[in-house]
């Protein structure tokens, strides 16, 4: 669970950066893409668990 967390903070402050710096969006979207996939699966994985 600890990794899931990491990753969705990594994602969260590689999507704030990128729409801070206007040439990297790319690494906005990019980031905002994996911030909702690590989430739902780690929310599957948490269900599965359970």
């Amino acid at each position: 669970m600890g990794l899931i967390i990491a990753l969705l903070v990594i994602w969260l402050v590689l999507s704030i950066v990128g729409f801070a710096v206007k040439g990297l969006l790319w690494l906005a979207l990019i980031a905002l893409v994996l911030f909702v996939a690590t989430g739902v699966w780690g929310w599957v994985k948490r269900k599965a668990k359970a």
